[in-house]
């Protein structure tokens, strides 16, 4: 039966495209292969991910130089002498200490980077690196929080949580001042503003009443200052002049001084050792001051004397206890001017000079902070260098440079 234009298929008789067929077939397959290539591109790519995508690398080359000392024989020669594998391994381990010391990081050539070294260095001195805080050896768990205490391997909070000295300086270096910073934690303000302009070899010691100590403590630590833990002793106009509701004091009291003291202790964590705050009578009564320096003795501390009292006798009971101990020699806000500050500061290098190391103390004064902070930037210039208050003591007493015990 003849189709109609009812019955015939739609489409049957639709004209053929101009053209021959083989050029359609060839357009086609083309495609074909540009859309399996960039399907590849996309498979390699899932598949092989660059682990260093993403993060900015250095690769530096380094040259071997001759030394400038007159070089060893070889062994080739008659009679040479063999290379002293005891001092290569002591220089590699000294490398390897200045590296940590200094934060420099460094990834030598091998499985990570064959051929080739790659040396990451510190944008500032902030980036020094302290110990984390708390270390589970060095604490333990009281009604008052996490007290300091020595560890199972003998090591000392006095030791892990002192900031790094650092390389040496590579000029000649006239004299060494250490610098400590008290009654931060209270203001807010006035703590975040030491802790952004003071250099990070200040040292800076808190007192235990402020809000939040332990998070600002290490806030502190991770811009490289070292930290201590300023305790309240009764002065001798107390109680006129209160440190606080856990002050130490001297007479019949004195006997809850050890729960007051463990009180303090438990605040917050991560200090080298503790400085007292005021305490005129009490640093001068030895019965008061001697149960607090043997406990403070068993827990590792280093002590520092402020040097507001002449009469203290906190260093050298603190030195007979066998404590790590500092006496600060010069109080350089005890005038709260620029002109005074600024005095004090030019003594504290002529002492320098003179003796090798000086130590000093001030108060979180504003102008304190501002008068420091001007006046580091000039050290450099003088031929002097700031260091912690845990290294100046290594430098006063080189019998005990690289122990705090």
């Amino acid at each position: 039966m003849p189709l109609t234009e009812l019955n015939r298929p739609l489409g049957q008789d639709r004209a053929a495209p101009p053209g021959k067929p083989w050029g359609r077939w060839l357009a086609l397959s083309l495609a074909g292969v540009v859309g399996l290539a960039w399907a590849s591109i996309a498979l390699i790519v899932a598949i092989r991910r660059d682990p260093d995508g993403g993060q900015p690398m250095a690769i530096a080359r380094i040259e071997k130089r001759a030394a400038p000392i007159q070089p060893a024989p070889t062994i080739s020669q008659p009679g040479a002498a063999q290379p002293d594998t005891t001092q290569v391994a002591r220089g590699q381990s000294s490398a390897r200490q200045l590296e940590t010391e200094s934060g420099v990081h460094v990834v030598r050539p091998g499985a990570e980077v064959p051929g080739a070294i790659v040396i990451t260095i510190p944008d500032s001195d902030a980036t020094v690196r302290l110990a984390p805080a708390p270390d589970s050896r060095l604490v333990e768990r009281t009604r008052y929080g996490l007290l300091p205490k020595i560890g199972p391997d003998g090591s000392t909070p006095a030791q892990i949580y002192a900031r790094p000295a650092g390389p040496p300086p590579t000029g000649k270096i006239g004299g060494r001042i250490a610098i400590l910073v008290g009654g931060l934690g209270i203001s807010q303000s006035g703590t975040a503003d030491a802790i952004a302009r003071l250099p990070g070899a200040v040292s800076l010691a808190f007192a235990p009443y402020g809000a939040e100590l332990e998070r600002t403590v290490q806030r502190a630590r991770s811009e490289g200052h070292e930290v201590f833990l300023q305790l309240p002793m009764e002065p001798f106009d107390y109680p006129d002049n209160d440190p606080g509701p856990h002050t130490l004091l001297t007479g019949p009291k004195s006997a809850d001084n050890i729960d007051r003291l463990n009180w303090v202790l438990g605040r917050f964590t991560g200090y080298v050792g503790i400085v007292n705050f005021l305490g005129g009578r009490l640093t001068s009564d030895e019965a008061a001051l001697s149960p607090i320096l043997r406990e403070l003795a068993g827990r590792g501390l280093m002590v520092v004397d402020d040097g507001s009292s002449s009469r203290s006798l906190l260093a050298s009971s603190a030195t007979r206890a066998q404590i790590p101990t500092m006496k600060v020699d010069r109080v350089l806000d005890s005038v709260a001017r620029p002109d005074a500050i600024d005095k004090e500061l030019a003594a504290l290098e002529a002492m320098a000079r003179d003796q090798g190391v000086a130590v000093a103390s001030a108060s979180a004064l504003p102008v304190s902070i501002e008068r420091i902070a001007r006046w580091a930037q000039s050290l450099e210039g003088k031929g002097l260098a700031l260091v912690p208050m845990s290294a100046a003591r290594g430098l006063r007493n080189p019998k005990t440079t690289g122990s705090l015990r």
